[in-house]
């Protein structure tokens, strides 16, 4: 396969990757045990779609921002207006509406799988909210993440809460409109380390398919277990038509939220050779979002965004080089050394100069990164943000 060829390849790839971006990776956030405040980190909805735009605008990959119901509209859809215009005013369109059922004091033991009655309704009337906050902006994903789950043995009852589960997701199915889907996220501990309601894939298949058709499993690429064969369960969840999306991070221990890529960059390439083999197996590409899960508390929150989706791009690029014809048919025959170079050749190939053409040819900097460092914005919001953000740092003598 020729340099024209592998332009043409990279091309047609990078046409149809889009990212969607994380409203909180803009924010200041932290770990459990504190925050590393940073002077220019967005503390209000229209700071995170600026930012948002930003990266937009230096990677031309991320037309979406994710927003948090309790962060972005904690007024619920008496703020969708608001929203409107942010959308219009900075080219950024609202992307998948998060639920927040984990922060307040009542979700303490739970929220859909709590045993108290008036808890699971108070989270339900929540989740309601968001699905009709999303139609309003016309988002089509509802992305859920429970915290659920138990720290002692015994404590809690496991199957019924498993019902609670199953029954509550039917409910919020029957609520969705047209072209609006569930995005169900599983997460095998943390906060909850006995047992955690949605733990792992096969937990959320099963809470998917008895919600309905429009109930898809989330693949967050940090929330597996050290060694967890990740593209098997995405080749599964596509063959089962079930498979929703990925929130992109990398973890080096457990959900670190790093940027993709950084611990192990083959595993990306991997997870994005399974999706276009099924590409191109079916005619067509799979339905997925594609979005952004990470906060960073020492990485520039802007830079580390444009690393990401720049990252993905290179990887997106090296995965659509495999030569599929040619695996398929030394799998069939079995020829195992021939296979798996089918892969290490794609993932060998500095895709670095194919994403940056294709950017150039689109009007784009060949190299984002730097072309946001000498646009001067991360100084002017340093500039007016900086005494606000960082008034509550406290030190020690």
């Amino acid at each position: 396969m020729g340099p024209h060829a592998h332009h043409e390849i990279a091309v047609a790839a990078l046409d149809r990757l889009a990212i969607e971006l994380p409203s909180w990776g803009f924010a200041n956030t932290g770990t459990r045990f504190g925050k590393f405040l940073q002077a220019a980190a967005a503390g209000t909805i229209e700071e995170k779609f600026a930012d948002a735009a930003q990266v937009h605008r230096v990677t031309g990959a991320c037309p979406t921002l994710a927003l948090h119901v309790l962060w972005d509209v904690p007024g619920g859809v008496d703020e969708v207006p608001r929203v409107q215009a942010l959308e219009q005013r900075y080219g950024i369109r609202a992307g998948a509406i998060n639920p927040n059922l984990f922060q307040d004091q009542r979700y303490k033991h739970g929220s859909i799988g709590n045993p108290d009655p008036a808890v699971r309704a108070e989270a339900m009337s929540h989740l309601r909210e968001s699905v009709e906050i999303a139609r309003q902006l016309g988002s089509r994903d509802l992305s859920l993440w429970f915290a659920d789950g138990s720290n002692y043995p015994g404590t809690q009852h496991i199957r019924r809460r498993k019902q609670w589960f199953a029954e509550a997701l039917g409910m919020l199915h029957e609520r969705l409109g047209p072209g609006q889907r569930l995005l169900v996220e599983y997460k095998p501990f943390e906060p909850a380390f006995y047992h955690t309601d949605i733990a792992d894939w096969g937990m959320a298949l099963l809470l998917a398919r008895e919600a309905g058709p429009h109930a898809h499993v989330l693949v967050d690429t940090g929330h597996h277990y050290q060694g967890q064969n990740i593209e098997q369960i995405v080749a599964w969840l596509l063959d089962e038509q079930r498979l929703g999306g990925f929130h992109f991070n990398d973890r080096r221990y457990a959900d670190d939220d790093l940027t993709l890529g950084s611990i192990d960059p083959y595993q990306v390439f991997r997870i994005f050779h399974e999706l276009q083999q099924y590409a191109w197996e079916q005619g067509q590409p799979a339905d997925l979002a594609f979005m952004v899960d990470q906060s960073h508390n020492l990485k520039g929150k802007i830079e580390a965004m444009v690393q990401t989706v720049r990252t993905a791009q290179e990887l997106w690029v090296k995965a659509a080089l495999v030569d599929r014809a040619a695996l398929v048919e030394h799998q069939r025959a079995c020829r195992l050394v021939d296979a798996e170079r089918c892969l290490t050749d794609a993932f060998a190939v500095d895709s670095r100069p194919l994403v940056a053409a294709w950017a150039e040819a689109r009007g784009l900097p060949a190299d984002p990164l730097q072309a946001f460092r000498e646009s001067g914005y991360l100084e002017e919001i340093t500039r007016l943000r900086g005494d606000r953000n960082l008034s509550s740092v406290t030190t020690y003598a």
